[in-house]
């Protein structure tokens, strides 16, 4: 397969590649429903080597395995939509820049211009264990049919798991497995939520959904998320 380059628009940390946007990428490269688990940080505007595997594919840097994926899909029960007025006083209890901690990252960061990144700051909803923000999606994510490419929903479902997460510290994307049911097109109105799903030691879980404002599911997630040991 042709390589792919992660362009330096689209990363998560400032060095490396969003985890959901390079999953989708590479999803959207195989055509099928995949899992992907990240080896080792994506690297930004470099050449990355895809070799398609029996059942999916790996993606390396160098000698450097980046990421895998094999076949998966998630299989739990996304809840029903919290809405679109209860989605947008989540924002309201978002980390700001001082807490962040990624404030560059595409999906979820602060520091970002409107319209260059997505602006998906998913606060937690009073009284539930969801987390929660409003989303339009901008011109520029369309593919030539007019409806958003499958790579930037599956960065618009990656950061609001990690924000669900209670009690943690600094985690990283892991593993990502998703299902796309419709692409919606640009300037839609839709939400964005999240919720944890357990731990076991440093591995965290949790699940992520995209809604249109009328509660129609569009998109959902399966993740598990590494929490990184205290320097």
């Amino acid at each position: 397969m042709a390589p792919f380059i992660i362009e330096s628009r689209f990363n998560g940390p400032p060095e490396s590649g969003n985890g959901g946007y390079c999953a989708g990428l590479l999803s959207e490269r195989l055509g099928r429903p995949v899992e992907v688990t990240l080896r080792a940080p994506p690297p930004l505007d470099t050449p990355l080597k895809v070799t398609e595997t029996r059942d999916g594919a790996r993606v390396h840097h160098g000698e450097t395995l980046v990421m895998e994926a094999r076949p998966g899909a998630p299989s739990a029960k996304a809840p029903a939509s919290p809405g679109l007025e209860a989605a947008r006083k989540g924002p309201a209890h978002y980390p700001g820049p001082a807490e962040h901690g990624l404030n560059t990252c595409f999906v979820c960061g602060p520091s970002r211009a409107a319209g260059d990144g997505l602006h998906i700051f998913a606060g937690r909803l009073e009284g539930t264990d969801l987390v929660a923000s409003p989303w339009v999606p901008a011109d520029d994510l369309a593919a030539d049919d007019g409806k958003l490419r499958e790579r930037f929903l599956w960065a618009a479902l990656d950061c609001p798991g990690a924000f669900s997460l209670p009690d943690t510290g600094f985690v990283l994307l892991g593993r990502m497995t998703a299902r796309i049911d419709r692409r919606p097109a640009p300037g839609e109105s839709l939400l964005v939520i999240g919720w944890p799903i357990g731990a076991e030691g440093r591995k965290h879980r949790a699940d992520t959904a995209i809604y249109t404002g009328g509660g129609e599911r569009l998109a959902q997630a399966e993740q598990t998320w590494i929490e990184l040991k205290p320097s």
